[in-house]
């Protein structure tokens, strides 16, 4: 390697550890052998990752469909579904290396939708910088905020609209935050766990368990992950309304019930995914545009109520077990975090 190739900073060589899906319901780390960054690559010690409970919960228990295993590779996934596969996408670190042509310095905090590992070398293209107002643990929700403000992009909410989410988890929660942001809205978190209730105050928003939702909405917002949640959408939707669907639900098959009056509402159905920018702002915005967006969002305070605990990346493969087990109840896990200790 010739001198101009060479990283500034820290050395990037060595050894690094990252978490794999080994098996199915089964987790392991992996050594994961490192260069220094090169030309405009930076390497990068990672404070926090989250965890993305809903698909990596999928992902773990290998249940990706097969129709959708290119849909759903991650940018920095290694290895394929449905295992052994690393895969994650919500990191945040510490340049620690730059390549010579790295537009990022030795220094500069970062996020990356990279897996869990504990330090990697990627192309400064992937490392958006953190805002300073945004602490280390806060903006680990970074790409759940970018879901959740894709999906407002989507649908395109208006001043005064009324607005029901219908799903209490962490992109439910940042989906009716945001909404609740725009002027006039009526924003109603719902979901079956009382103790969102709290929770949705603190974001701007009202609560009601399914059974005293207010219907007649204007646009709702599915984000339970199940199908009771989906029914009590459609329900809650008023006449010519829009129903936004994020969730995804893997391998399962879903019934939507579509008779009664569902023509007769004229109710629109449709699906918000965040592998690609809402086309209403597709042509001006890019995945940068879109990410940094949301990182700059994350500078409110009120979304450290979304985090709730850590785990240290030793334990990991033990934690994901039980997180992504499918006796644990969804509704008692908001974002973990996991936490890499050579940071503290």
């Amino acid at each position: 390697m010739s001198g101009a190739d060479r990283a500034t900073g820290e050395a990037g060589a060595g050894d690094s550890r990252a978490f794999w899906v080994a098996a199915p319901g089964r987790g392991e780390l992996r050594a994961a052998p490192l260069s220094p960054p090169v030309v405009d690559e930076v390497s990068i010690a990672a404070h926090f990752s989250a965890i993305s409970r809903g698909t990596e919960a999928l992902v773990f228990n290998g249940r990706v469909p097969a129709s959708q295993y290119a849909a759903m590779r991650c940018p920095a996934q290694e290895g394929d579904f449905p295992a052994p596969v690393k895969y994650g996408y919500a990191s945040v670190g510490r340049v620690v290396a730059a390549g010579p042509a790295s537009p990022l310095a030795v220094g500069t905090r970062v996020f990356s939708l990279f897996p869990h590992q504990d330090r990697y070398v990627v192309p400064a293209a992937m490392a958006v910088p953190v805002p300073d107002d945004v602490p280390d643990r806060r903006a680990a929700l970074a790409a759940n905020m970018e879901t959740a403000l894709n999906a407002l992009w989507d649908a395109g909410p208006r001043i005064g609209d009324r607005i029901v989410v219908v799903g209490g988890g962490v992109v439910g929660c940042l989906v009716a935050a945001l909404a609740a942001g725009i002027p006039a809205t009526q924003v109603t978190l719902v979901d079956v766990n009382p103790a969102r209730a709290p929770l949705a105050a603190v974001l701007g928003a009202k609560f009601a368990m399914p059974d005293a939702a207010p219907g007649n909405a204007d646009i709702v917002f599915h984000a339970s992950g199940h199908a009771a949640g989906l029914t009590t959408a459609l329900g809650l939707a008023g006449f010519e309304a829009l129903l936004v669907e994020l969730s995804w639900y893997g391998d399962r098959t879903v019934a939507v019930p579509l008779g009664e009056d569902f023509h007769a509402r004229r109710l629109t159905l449709m699906s918000s995914q965040v592998g690609h920018v809402a086309a209403a702002r597709r042509a001006r915005r890019s995945y940068r545009d879109r990410l940094a967006q949301a990182l700059a969002l994350l500078a409110d305070a009120r979304f450290d109520a979304l985090l709730d605990g850590e785990i240290a990346f030793a334990d990991l493969p033990q934690a994901m077990a039980q997180i992504a087990s499918p006796d644990a109840p969804a509704g008692d896990v908001l974002c973990r975090l996991v936490r890499y200790d050579h940071h503290i």
